[in-house]
């Protein structure tokens, strides 16, 4: 068993929530370190001393402080190996990597706190910005489901849940908060009901955590 785990979270970071199904996966027990997005206190010196870029996650653990999601979610597959959340199979670990990115590096980001002020700075109005950033989601999960074609279920990849399920339950919560209609997708939301089956995910949903508002 690892020492103290230390989780630098929101209960509303898509981002942070991943990370939170990682742990539960893997049985880490660790201790939530509220950090309130609207509020910027993200953005404090303490906080910005352990994570200088002051985004959310920042994970404490093994004596290291680990950032950026996808990287984290790596770092315990690779540590805490059971369950794996990539394949054996090289070419099947890479298109799960590939789906994961899909979310972590071109879709989600741009509706980070950050970009979305930086919008309205730009001119946009509310509606302009929440148009924009729901555009560039339904982008990515066309893509998505793409990616998963004659996949055979009930997760993205199979029998055994991975990375990809990790990303993809976030992303559509942050859909939902930008009124993207998801019937467009229907095997991406009977993958998300399988998930939201198990308890690692249910337990990590933003509702559930403890800082819930």
């Amino acid at each position: 068993m690892t020492d103290a785990v230390t989780l630098h979270g929101y209960f509303r970071s898509g981002a942070s929530y991943r990370v939170r199904i990682a742990l539960n996966l893997k049985g880490i027990a660790y201790a939530d370190a509220f950090h309130h997005l609207r509020k910027g206190e993200q953005n404090a010196p303490e906080y910005r001393a352990l994570n200088p870029q002051g985004l959310l996650p920042s994970l404490e653990i093994d004596g290291a402080v680990l950032t950026q999601s996808l990287a984290i979610c790596e770092y315990l597959d690779e540590v805490y190996p059971a369950p794996a959340l990539l394949p054996a199979d090289p070419v099947a670990r890479a298109k799960v990597r590939a789906f994961a990115q899909v979310i972590a590096c071109d879709t989600h980001p741009v509706q980070n706190l950050k970009v979305l002020a930086r919008l309205r700075a730009l001119g946009l109005d509310e509606a302009q910005v929440n148009t924009w950033a729901a555009a560039v989601i339904v982008e990515g999960l066309d893509a998505c489901g793409k990616l998963i074609e004659g996949q055979p279920g009930p997760y993205c990849f199979g029998e055994q849940v991975t990375l990809a399920d990790l990303f993809l339950v976030p992303q559509l919560v942050n859909a939902r908060r930008f009124g993207v209609d998801l019937q467009r997708w229907p095997k991406l939301l009977e993958i998300e009901r399988a998930c939201l089956a198990l308890d690692a995910f249910s337990k990590a949903a933003p509702e559930n955590q403890p800082d819930a508002e």
